[in-house]
C-alpha cells in the first residue's frame, strides 16, 4: 500500500495539561518541531507532494491550520488538509496518506499536533433564542461530558464495558501496575528506547523567540504505588473505574513521513523498511466506545490477511484500562503482552498525536525484535475506533 522510512517520524515528549507546554499555539509548535525533524531527515520540503495536518482542538487561526502549518514548517508550496477523527487522527493521517499514494502521491507529511491545555469556549449565536442569547461550549470539557448522539460522558462507557464483561476495580489497576512497569522500560538506561524517536525537547516561549524549558521525557507522569491503588475510589458512584484506571489529557505533537514506493523508503530509511499493510475502522454498539476498537482491528486483520495469530505486536490507545482487558478477552490473549514500552494510558493523551506517537513505538518495538507484523487499535468519541497493521523488515 505505502511504506515508512525508518526513523523518518518523531514524537515530542508529552506534556500534562497546564503544564510546560501549556502556552504554545499547538499548529505553530508542530510546525516548530517540523522544521528541526526535517532537518535531521536531511528531507527538504520540495520532496513532498503530499502534507496534512491532524488537530482535535481549536487553536487560534486553526482555520487556515493546514496551509499554514506547512508554510511555517518551509513548505509554503504544499497546500495541506486539516484531519480530525477525535482521538483515532493519527490512524487516520495514515489512511489518508495511503489514499494519496494509492492517487499518485509520491512523499506525504504527516504531522498532528493538539493542545488540550486552554481548550476553547466557543459562544454559538441564537438569534431566534430569549433575547438573542445562544448557548456556550468548553471544547474539551464538554466534549468529554458528553456525547450528543449516545447522550453519555466517556468515563460512562468505560463503566458499560467493565460492567458487560465484568472488569473489576482490581483487574484494572493490575493492567495499570503493569502498564506502569513497561513504561519504565522504555526509561531505562537513561531513556534508550524513547531516544529512539523523542529527541529533548528545548520549549519555545510563545513568540518562539527563546527557550524557556528543557523536556527530556513525559511531564506529569506520576508514579503508581500497589497500595495506594487499593485506596482509591471509582469516580462515578456504583463504578469501577478510578482516576488511575484513566488517563490523562496532555499536550504535544507527533509526526511521520510516507511515502509510495519501497525504493523511496530506502532511500530515507535508517533502517528495516515499513510496510502499511491495512488500515480498518469500526463503530461499536452506543455508548460502549472502549470496545469499539475489537471491530477495527478485526477488518485490519482481514484486509491484511492475517489472524491475531500472525501479529507480533500490539499497541493500543488505552484511554481505560478496560479497553485493553475487553480487546484481550475478544481476542483470547494476556494483556500483559501488549504495550510494551508504554500506553496512553501512562504517558498522556493530547489527541492528534496519541495514535502517530503508538505507531512508532511499535515500529521501534518490532525493530528491536528483528522485524515483524504490529497491530495498533485506539478507540475515538462516538464509540468509534480505528486500527492499523504495519510489517517492519
Amino acid at each position: 500500500m505505502a511504506f515508512i522510512p525508518y526513523g523518518a517520524y518523531w514524537a515530542t515528549p508529552f506534556a500534562r495539561w497546564q503544564g510546560t507546554l501549556a502556552h504554545l499555539n499547538s499548529v505553530e509548535f508542530a510546525a516548530h518541531v517540523c522544521r528541526s525533524e526535517l532537518g535531521r531527515m536531511n528531507l527538504t520540503p520540495d520532496t513532498f507532494d503530499f502534507a496534512a495536518f491532524g488537530q482535535t482542538v481549536l487553536q487560534p487561526g486553526s482555520f487556515y491550520g493546514g496551509p499554514w502549518f506547512t508554510a511555517m514548517a518551509g513548505a509554503e508550496g504544499l497546500a495541506a488538509p486539516m484531519v480530525s477523527q477525535a482521538c483515532a487522527t493519527g490512524a487516520r493521517l495514515l489512511s489518508t496518506a495511503v489514499g494519496e499514494c494509492l492517487q499518485g502521491a509520491k512523499q506525504a507529511l504527516l504531522v498532528s499536533g493538539d493542545r488540550t491545555s486552554n481548550g476553547a469556549h466557543v459562544y454559538y449565536p441564537a438569534p431566534q433564542g430569549t433575547g438573542g442569547t445562544g448557548t456556550s461550549e468548553n471544547l474539551v470539557l464538554d466534549s468529554f461530558g458528553h456525547d450528543p448522539w449516545a447522550r453519555n460522558g466517556m468515563l460512562q462507557t468505560g463503566e458499560n464495558v467493565a460492567a458487560r464483561e465484568g472488569i473489576s476495580t482490581e483487574e484494572q489497576h493490575d493492567l495499570v501496575v503493569t502498564r506502569r512497569g513497561q513504561y519504565d522500560d522504555a526509561l531505562a538506561d537513561d531513556r534508550a528506547f524513547q531516544r529512539r524517536y523523542m529527541p529533548v525537547l528545548e520549549v519555545p516561549d510563545a513568540r518562539f523567540r527563546k527557550t524557556v524549558a528543557t523536556l527530556e521525557t513525559d511531564e506529569g507522569v506520576e508514579p503508581t504505588d500497589p497500595d495506594k491503588l487499593t485506596r482509591l475510589r471509582p469516580v462515578l458512584p456504583d463504578g469501577t473505574i478510578t482516576f488511575a484506571g484513566q488517563t490523562h489529557p496532555a499536550d504535544g505533537n507527533a509526526g511521520m513521513v510516507v511515502v509510495a514506493d519501497r525504493e523511496r523508503a530506502q532511500e530515507i530509511s535508517s533502517g528495516p523498511i515499513v510496510e502499511i499493510l491495512a488500515v480498518g475502522q469500526g463503530r461499536e454498539e452506543k455508548g460502549y466506545m472502549p470496545a469499539a476498537p475489537i471491530k477495527a482491528a478485526a477488518m485490519a486483520m482481514e484486509r491484511a490477511g492475517i489472524s491475531i495469530d500472525g501479529v507480533d505486536t500490539i499497541k493500543s490507545h488505552n484511554p481505560f484500562a478496560v479497553n485493553d482487558i475487553a480487546f484481550a478477552r475478544a481476542y483470547g490473549i494476556d494483556w500483559r503482552s501488549m504495550n510494551n514500552f508504554g500506553s496512553s494510558l501512562i504517558w498522556g493523551h493530547p489527541q492528534g498525536p496519541t495514535g502517530l506517537r503508538a505507531m512508532i513505538e511499535m515500529i521501534e518495538e518490532l525493530n528491536m525484535r528483528g522485524g515483524g507484523t504490529g497491530l495498533f487499535q485506539g478507540c475515538a468519541a462516538g464509540d468509534s475506533a480505528m486500527a492499523v497493521v504495519l510489517r517492519v523488515g
